[in-house]
């Protein structure tokens, strides 16, 4: 079973990239979206139910948009149509469409865009304590899901750069929104109840982004963060056969990661 995620930063943008032809390419088993900033009744046929009957391929597609037009919004494409497709259930955060979750069997999927803690002109963060609430949400939501017999794979954007190894300058972002202690230590706390960053179960390695910046040529200078990560419950990391960056992925200035299930 192989699973990506990838903050697409506008479905709409990413389209005119190439982005059916890629997902097609894929022949992934479940791919989460994150920063759709659309909502369906704005998308096209081939981003709704992309095919290739060549292969004898399609997908369903599963979307949680935000109220707020061309902003935030998560997705799921599927192969095999899910059991059951919900969101995060708290109004707070349903509003912005920031999870989308999907069953098949006994693996529930999410796709999960944290929220940006933002940095202010005045050195303060106006929604730091938005998104520890968004945090708290989410992990709630997998031990609840693992207690009731699921495997979860929290997939996303979790808009935080987890220890130094992480980012490639650590020492002139302490102080900056997705490297703020209180954004890495529930990370920290996250990862201390069990649940395994998969990335980091095979690779160990510095220099490893998901995130560059569009300025200063970041990205060709791998300048960046790793902010993508898909996190699963012990039981399913047990399971991992492999997971990757994908970094020659285009057309978002995030790049998708994958993993492998057996």
């Amino acid at each position: 079973m192989k699973i990506i995620s990838w903050n697409v930063n506008g479905i709409r943008a990413v389209e005119k990239k190439g982005f059916v032809d890629w997902l097609l390419s894929t022949e992934a088993d479940v791919i989460c979206i994150q920063e759709t900033k659309a909502n369906e009744g704005q998308l096209s046929p081939e981003l709704l139910n992309p095919a290739d009957i060549t292969k004898g391929l399609s997908y369903s597609s599963y979307f949680n948009s935000a109220e707020k037009a061309g902003y935030s919004g998560t997705a799921i494409y599927s192969k095999n149509p899910a059991d059951s497709v919900e969101n995060l259930g708290d109004a707070r955060f349903d509003s912005e469409g920031r999870v989308t979750i999907a069953k098949f069997g006994t693996t529930a999927v999410i796709s999960a865009y944290f929220p940006n803690s933002q940095d202010d002109d005045q050195g303060g963060h106006p929604r730091l304590e938005y998104k520890l609430a968004f945090n708290d949400a989410i992990h709630k939501k997998c031990d609840e899901l693992v207690t009731t017999g699921f495997n979860i794979v929290l997939c996303g954007d979790y808009n935080v750069a987890h220890k130094e190894i992480d980012i490639a300058n650590p020492k002139t972002n302490v102080k900056h929104a997705g490297f703020l202690p209180e954004e890495r230590q529930w990370m920290e706390k996250f990862i201390n109840a069990g649940y395994v960053d998969s990335f980091r179960k095979f690779n160990q390695e510095p220099g490893q982004y998901t995130w560059w910046s569009y300025r200063f040529h970041a990205r060709e200078k791998n300048v960046g963060w790793r902010l993508d990560y898909q996190c699963v419950n012990p039981a399913f990391a047990e399971k991992l056969k492999s997971a990757r960056i994908l970094k020659d992925v285009m057309g978002s200035d995030h790049c998708p990661v994958e993993i492998e299930v057996e």
